[in-house]
């Protein structure tokens, strides 16, 4: 098959943030298909361009055997009316620049949100060359728009209800990465429509690495930091915990809280935290290595109802370590592969107590407790059995087409 795939934020592992298509892609590639990712190469968290145009709308570049367009969509910061002229830029410019390449022509092209634009496009695209059209659900918009306080009769949200009734009905298939996004699409589409593939790890990029006992007792958080990682918490329990001289704690990433956590560790006078930039996705593994503990944290919020798929999680999970699993998600791979502790979201204390008794346990019960994530994974959540569904899906569209 030739697979075409939109996703506005698609990103390659030199650039730090999720990589699902990309490491999805790869796999395709492996197995005899043809791949080819559109995406813009404005990021979304570090609000930088990653690519340079020069007087070019966009780049067409080979990446590990992927056919990768980036299109040159504008800049913006937060999400105001910018972000929204970004996407618009995005599907506008996919729609009137992607027909005049000499690209492989599509068997069949999947169209992925966060924003329903850019699936909106691949379903325009797969009506011109005469493909069926998989629309892929990572956020459900415009719900969680809503979730996070946008009134449902903002005309925004109203045309955006539009748009994704439009985008149930015509899609021949429904992926999302969310286990119980059924449970919102199915107002709206056939059940049978619905296929969960969750988000996932590829193995081979995250080795298992005995931990030394003779190095510092480490806590890591990488990734976004913005307002509903709620990090502040991790930097008050690094306050709580300053006496404690064996245990340091890390942050790795980058975001619109930033600059707020830095402030608050110079306020504490902290020496026991380091905020750092953001590093490129093919080093995550050593700093995971590294840690004892790594720690995921959502704040408590009505987004999480239809659960979570976090690439962070599975890569946590694939480095074989402890997992303080910290929200209110409906689902919850840790407890399921008994490697970690849950705790509720945004208690400080609970958090304390839960890294001292973590820090109590012997090595060895720590690494059989981190190596049953790393099964887990493997069992679960790695690329090769997410492809094998995804593989699957894809097949049978194009047979029935």
């Amino acid at each position: 098959m030739t697979i075409w795939i939109l996703n506005h934020h698609a990103l390659t592992p030199q650039m730090s943030g999720g990589t699902r298509h990309y490491d999805f892609a790869k796999e395709l590639i492996r197995r005899g298909h043809k791949v080819v990712i559109i995406s813009s190469s404005f990021h979304y968290s570090k609000y930088a361009e990653m690519k340079e145009y020069e007087e070019k709308e966009y780049i067409c570049e080979y990446i590990d055997g992927i056919e990768w367009l980036w299109l040159r969509t504008p800049p913006y910061r937060g999400n105001g009316i910018a972000r929204v002229k970004n996407m618009l830029s995005y599907t506008w410019k996919a729609l009137r620049i992607i027909p005049a390449l000499d690209l492989p022509k599509p068997d069949i092209i999947i169209g992925s949100s966060v924003h329903l634009f850019a699936v909106y496009a691949a379903y325009r695209l797969s009506k011109r060359y005469k493909t069926p059209f998989i629309m892929e659900v990572r956020d459900l918009w415009p719900q969680t728009l809503i979730d996070m306080g946008i009134s449902k009769w903002h005309p925004f949200i109203i045309m955006l209800g539009i748009l994704e009734r439009f985008l149930y009905r015509k899609a021949d298939k429904i992926i999302s990465n969310l286990p119980y996004a059924y449970e919102y699409i199915a107002a709206y589409a056939s059940p049978q429509k619905f296929v969960w593939i969750s988000n996932g790890v590829d193995l081979k990029n995250i080795n298992y690495k005995e931990k030394s006992e003779l190095t510092p007792f480490v806590v890591s958080y990488t990734g976004a930091i913005g307002v509903a990682n709620n990090l502040g918490i991790l930097v008050e329990a690094a306050d709580k915990l300053k006496e404690e001289k064996n245990i340091i704690f890390r942050i790795i990433g980058d975001g619109a809280q930033k600059q707020k956590l830095k402030e608050m560790v110079k306020t504490m006078r902290l020496e026991n935290i380091t905020i750092e930039d953001p590093v490129a996705k093919s080093q995550i593994p050593d700093i995971l290595a590294s840690s004892d503990i790594l720690y995921f944290n959502l704040k408590d919020s009505p987004v999480f109802r239809y659960g979570i798929s976090s690439n962070k999680l599975f890569d946590y999970m694939a480095a074989g370590r402890v997992i303080i699993f910290s929200t209110n998600a409906t689902n919850n791979p840790i407890k399921e592969a008994n490697g970690g502790f849950t705790i509720a979201p945004d208690e400080v204390d609970s958090l304390v107590s839960t890294i001292k008794h973590i820090a109590s346990m012997t090595h060895e019960q720590r690494a059989k407790m981190g190596k049953r994530n790393r099964e887990y994974c493997e069992k679960f959540y790695s690329t090769k059995v997410l492809v094998d569904k995804l593989e699957k899906v894809l097949q049978e569209e194009v047979d029935n087409a």
